[in-house]
């Protein structure tokens, strides 16, 4: 469908296979008919708010330029038609006109079927357990490089399973930083752009020692925890240092299933993490499993070496331990992780606010270990995926 000039454009393709058949006015709402007889009430300040006209949007940038505090208050509507091309056209009592295309009011509808529609339609984590290890998503590191479909179907895999694999990663110091440069920057923290992994004697991290790691995601002690992790393989002679990998949201979905009590517990319980040593101080308190407005499971925040004690009142206690004793043994819980030994050249790519990483403990006398890791947080994952999608032609 061709674009109104006076319209301006997302960046975005909103497309539908239906079109508006009919508009009435009824009070503080335009209800459009669709062709499939679905209505939908469009409020007065809801539409206007959206106007893209070229006065109320900004085309360099498509970002918005009105404010709907200075629609007068009593805003009513004047007009309301389709247009020939099929656009809803508003006209308003203090002047303003205003255009809508079908694809776009069908995307934001606020009816209670296509608001189903579009959660339905969200993608959805694919969890996993034991069961997964054969099924691991793996990429080679130079189809990465080299093939933008094989990096849009890469970072589609981290955001659904939360786990990948990437292969043949050139054995050298930064190396990760290559595949990394292929989706945007970096999340730098006190620990650095890139971080070594090995054993080493004035160790600030459990990490940096050859001791067993419990399964964790790694900064619980910071506001937001960083979202995906990459731990790149250079060495690994020493006998153990096996990876443990556990999905988080399938042990939040079994406790929500078979242990509901235990489930709201760690979704409202605050619990403590602090990391310090002789150059810094974070301290964060959070659930240990947060939710989002639909109540889905959104992220989990555990590192029990990191754990501060419990602020509760101590009627609470023992339902809190009750619960974290629960989710503890569930992560050891075969039923919920997958074990594997990295190669040089391997590179683990997950996400940290959902997957737990655990190592196995290490003879550091036996031959030596050593990975670097860098952070990319959820936002540029997401980000690059939706543009590459858009110049792929793919719908998301």
């Amino acid at each position: 469908m061709a674009t109104h000039p006076d319209t301006v454009t997302d960046w975005r393709v909103f497309a539908t296979d239906h079109h508006l058949t009919h508009v009435a006015l009824a009070g503080d709402a335009a209800v459009v008919t669709w062709s499939d007889h679905r209505t939908t009430p469009f409020q007065r300040f809801f539409l206007r708010d959206n106007c893209t006209c070229a006065t109320c949007y900004l085309p360099l940038t498509r970002e918005q330029l009105f404010e709907v505090t200075d629609a007068p208050a009593d805003l009513a509507f004047a007009s309301a038609q389709i247009a020939p091309e099929g656009d809803l056209v508003i006209g308003w009592s203090d002047g303003h006109v205003s255009r809508y295309a079908p694809g776009w009011l069908r995307s934001v509808a606020p009816d209670a079927a296509s608001r189903a529609e579009r959660h339905a339609a969200r993608p959805r984590p694919s969890i996993w357990g034991g069961d997964h290890g054969g099924a691991l998503p793996a990429f080679a590191c130079a189809a990465i490089m080299a093939d933008d479909r094989v990096l849009w179907q890469w970072l589609g895999a981290i955001s659904t399973t939360g786990l990948t694999l990437v292969t043949e990663v050139p054995v050298s110091n930064h190396a990760l930083l290559a595949p990394i440069a292929r989706i945007s920057h970096l999340r730098e923290t006190n620990f650095g752009r890139v971080f070594d992994v090995r054993s080493k004697p004035q160790a600030d991290s459990a990490a940096y020692t050859s001791v067993n790691l419990p399964p964790h995601t790694d900064l619980p002690t910071r506001e937001l925890q960083p979202g995906v992790q990459f731990l790149h393989c250079l060495v690994n002679d020493a006998v153990g240092g096996e990876s443990v990998f556990v999905d988080g949201f399938a042990i939040a979905e079994a406790l929500r299933a078979e242990h509901p009590a235990d489930f709201a517990t760690l979704t409202t319980t605050p619990m403590a993490f602090w990391n310090r040593d002789d150059r810094t101080d974070y301290r964060w308190s959070a659930p240990a499993i947060a939710l989002d407005a639909q109540g889905d499971v959104a992220e989990v925040r555990f590192a029990n070496f990191l754990r501060g004690p419990i602020d509760a009142p101590a009627a609470a206690m023992a339902a809190i331990y009750a619960a974290l004793r629960r989710f503890q043994a569930m992560t050891r819980n075969p039923r919920f992780f997958i074990e594997r030994r990295l190669a040089p050249g391997d590179m683990w790519a997950f996400d940290n606010r959902r997957v737990l990483h655990a190592r196995r403990e290490f003879d550091p006398a036996s031959g030596a270990r050593h990975l670097q890791g860098a952070y990319v947080d959820r936002d540029e994952i997401l980000s690059r995926w939706r543009v590459l999608a858009r110049e792929l032609g793919e719908t998301v």
